[in-house]
């Protein structure tokens, strides 16, 4: 997919661990960590404005758009 989560970078600039910001925005440890993994198909605009606001940042810290990347995740061979 060419959308990456960077969930755990942000996290570990923060100093802030999954538990923490699970408890934070009240979303489970279990899809927080499918979000981080990057097997998360969709993400509400409510799970994301809460993310962003207790990590203090904006979506694009969180979400960036890889096209040079496959649906399985590997690079695309240059043509």
């Amino acid at each position: 997919m060419p959308i990456r989560v960077t969930l755990d970078r942000v996290l570990l600039d923060r100093r802030m661990s999954l538990t923490e910001l699970s408890d934070r925005v009240g979303v489970t440890l279990a899809n927080l960590s499918i979000l981080k993994t990057g097997k998360a198909k969709a993400v509400r605009f409510s799970t994301l404005e809460a993310l962003c606001r207790e990590l203090h940042c904006q979506p694009a810290d969180l979400l960036v758009f890889d096209d040079e990347e496959d649906e399985d995740g590997q690079q695309a061979a240059a043509e």
